[in-house]
């Protein structure tokens, strides 16, 4: 029997309010602030809806946003919103549970940050041909390359940390639906700050993998992060 054709669903948390981004700017939220003529969350979409194989999106969305009834996605037929918490973790679980009159246990679903603009279109192929067939899913990360400190409360060095097998945790993340549920709730109930879906599955005694992924996949944080991914968006997109 021909099995079906690979497909995958996509949850992007998107109910931050730009805590970090110390400019006047920042009364807008980071995902809506503009790069090179969208929104950031906009470009954060593309390497998913640019796709045939996106079965559909789920952007978890802040009760009180103004923002996103005027963005172009809110009219996209593959896009669909749920309303996120306070943290993070609770924006993914509703985005999660939102699915679960589309998904079955083994479906594919990635969770990618909202303020991701400079996904690699092939970092995303190398994702789904490394992780399709795999047990567990897994997630793109970039090796550690910098020496590591750790600080005191002085803020001076208390030590120099080994940075051998050590990676920064990107997105997207790409897990079964079922175990995904089943991750989240479990860490949801025992009040665990998760900092990110592999972190959960991790808690349910698994080994998300690992798949390179560049550097480049920065995530809006500081102000200083706009321009640079202006920059990498020119390089990945020339008009």
């Amino acid at each position: 029997m021909l099995q079906d054709p690979f497909r995958f669903r996509v949850v992007v948390p998107a109910a931050g309010r730009s805590r970090r981004m110390q400019t006047s700017a920042a009364a807008v939220p980071k995902q809506y602030l503009q790069l090179l003529g969208r929104t950031v969350l906009e470009w954060s979409l593309v390497p998913f809806l640019s796709r045939a194989d996106c079965a559909g999106v789920v952007v978890v969305v802040a009760k009180e946003d103004a923002y996103w009834s005027a963005s172009p996605l809110a009219r996209n037929a593959l896009v669909h919103t749920a309303h996120g918490g306070q943290e993070r973790s609770d924006s993914v679980l509703a985005g999660i549970h939102s699915l679960r009159n589309e998904c079955v246990d083994d479906d594919w679903v990635l969770v990618h940050d909202a303020a991701r603009p400079c996904l690699d279109p092939l970092d995303l192929q190398r994702l789904f041909d490394t992780l399709r067939e795999d047990a567990v899913g897994g997630l793109l990360a970039a090796p550690v390359v910098d020496t590591l400190k750790r600080a005191d409360d002085t803020q001076r060095v208390s030590a120099t940390v080994a940075r051998e097998n050590l990676w920064r945790a990107l997105t997207p993340q790409m897990f079964r639906y079922g175990v995904l549920v089943r991750a989240l709730s479990d860490a949801a109930q025992r009040g665990v700050a998760i900092t990110d879906e592999s972190q959960a599955v991790e808690m349910l005694g698994l080994q998300p993998r690992l798949v390179a992924g560049s550097s480049d996949n920065l995530k809006i944080t500081l102000p200083e992060d706009i321009a640079r991914a202006e920059r990498q968006l020119s390089t990945m997109y020339p008009r």
